[in-house]
């Protein structure tokens, strides 16, 4: 019996529903305080997002300390308990492939941040007002 053919759409459909169930896995994780490392445990982190590849067998996953303290700490810490994070992962969604897991900083929400400066300073305001009369 052939395959059946998947489109770009389900491959893309699938990689969104299990990157939230990766981010949701790993936010439960370091909400209950399930990482014994003092570093995380003294930390606020929220997922912010989880990217995965094609194959899914590695993820992107993109966390923000609370009020951004310490960033590059947290961010330490939960490099060194990857493997930690990648086994209840494996555990909780039971796929096929453990994800390799790779944690970054999430710059969304500064870069956010700077466009909403951008679009409040008075030359641009005066610029739109312009372009709308």
């Amino acid at each position: 019996m052939a395959r059946p053919q998947h489109t770009n759409e389900d491959q893309s459909v699938r990689l969104l529903k299990v990157g939230e169930r990766v981010r949701h896995v790993l936010s439960e994780i370091l909400m209950r305080g399930q990482v014994h490392d003092e570093t995380i445990s003294a930390h606020n982190v929220a997922v912010t997002e989880v990217r995965m590849s094609p194959d899914l067998r590695q993820a992107k996953v993109y966390v923000k300390p609370l009020l951004g303290q310490e960033e590059e700490v947290v961010l330490k810490a939960l490099q060194q308990n990857t493997a930690f994070f990648q086994r209840e992962v494996a555990r909780a969604l039971k796929l096929k492939y453990a994800a390799k897991l790779r944690f970054m900083v999430d710059e969304s929400f500064e870069e956010a941040d700077r466009i909403e400066r951008l679009l409040n300073d008075p030359r641009v305001s005066r610029d739109l007002d312009h372009d709308e009369g």
